[in-house]
């Protein structure tokens, strides 16, 4: 048994027979962690097709270096998302087109004890652009939100289809709900745009034959019942800074859904390093009895994140996120 049946394990809240799984939603630290370079987002753009092909297999090659080094048990393939600002640093994203084609090298690369993860989208979330107009729509014209929470859900249902064809095991909507004050949707609001399509897509993925996972920030205490009853198999993040308490979540939800995450972020960006490892002792002391739990990031490792906070986390689980005999 190796860590992506750990991994397994945890996401259908069974005890793994090895270790605590780890895995990062959006892992930002790849040329730290390697002392080599992800070529992404608007970089790689530019780029001529055959230095493309080039960039998508030394990607792969820093991929799959630093998740054996830090144990990961999954892995995320670069999103579509995250895209800046022109001469502003790009994230971990990549163009549609290239994104399949490096979950394809990934594949190439990775053992089979790595699990590789994808974003497909699947359930809304209120956007960034445009979020007056949004806000609006959900009270004024209600039909043009349930027309997009139809299109993004089959969307989703495609992306994931395609995605398992390729070889990804495990996909995630990343559909922000909630803010540090709570849902974003009223109770109503949620039946209607958010519930039934976070069911359906659950419930496609599964059909699939992968694993299901909703990122959200925030505060979801209001919610998390209905959340963790959606067909999911897993919750990311259990969001720190909007007060969400994971050992809280575990015992109102737990065996119900996985919970991924809770280090949090800004601990990891600051630091120091002792108080990561104390922090990730705690919390892996706290949450993994009996499964059913995914060490990692309450929500990205940012780039600025020194690599020494975050390798204190990976030593922390190295001294007591093994599960042992028994």
């Amino acid at each position: 048994m190796g860590r992506r049946d750990d991994m397994r394990a945890a996401l259908e809240c069974r005890r793994p027979q090895g270790a605590v799984p780890i895995w990062e939603l959006s892992f930002h630290c790849w040329d730290q962690a390697s002392g080599r370079h992800l070529v992404l987002g608007r970089e790689f753009e530019a780029l001529r097709p055959a230095e493309q092909e080039r960039a998508l297999h030394s990607n792969a090659e820093i991929i799959v270096e630093v998740s054996e080094e830090l144990h990961y048990a999954a892995v995320t393939v670069p999103a579509n998302y995250w895209e800046v600002a022109p001469g502003v640093p790009s994230y971990y994203w990549l163009p549609d087109s290239a994104r399949w084609r490096q979950v394809s090298i990934l594949r190439e690369h990775a053992g089979e004890d790595l699990m590789p993860v994808a974003g497909t989208g699947g359930v809304i979330t209120p956007p960034t652009d445009g979020f007056v107009e949004f806000c609006y729509k959900v009270l004024d014209a209600p039909e043009e939100i349930d027309a997009r929470a139809k299109a993004c859900l089959k969307d989703g249902l495609e992306a994931a289809r395609r995605f398992r064809d390729l070889g990804v095991e495990a996909v995630y909507t990343a559909s922000d709900i909630a803010d540090n004050h709570g849902p974003f949707f009223n109770p109503q609001q949620m039946q209607r745009f958010v519930l039934p399509y976070l069911h359906e897509w659950a419930e496609g993925v599964k059909r699939l034959g992968l694993y299901a996972i909703l990122h959200t920030d925030g505060d979801i205490n209001p919610c998390l019942e209905d959340l963790a009853s959606s067909g999911t198999h897993a919750l990311q993040a259990i969001d720190p800074v909007a007060g969400m308490d994971i050992r809280d979540v575990k015992r109102r939800v737990g065996g119900k859904v996985c919970l991924c995450g809770n280090m949090h972020c800004g601990l990891l960006l600051t630091g120091p390093a002792r108080r990561v490892y104390e922090e990730a002792r705690r919390l892996l002391q706290d949450c993994m009895a009996g499964g059913g739990f995914v060490l990692g990031a309450s929500n990205a490792v940012f780039p600025e994140t020194p690599i020494e906070h975050y390798r204190a986390m990976i030593r922390a689980w190295e001294d007591g996120g093994q599960y042992g005999a028994g």
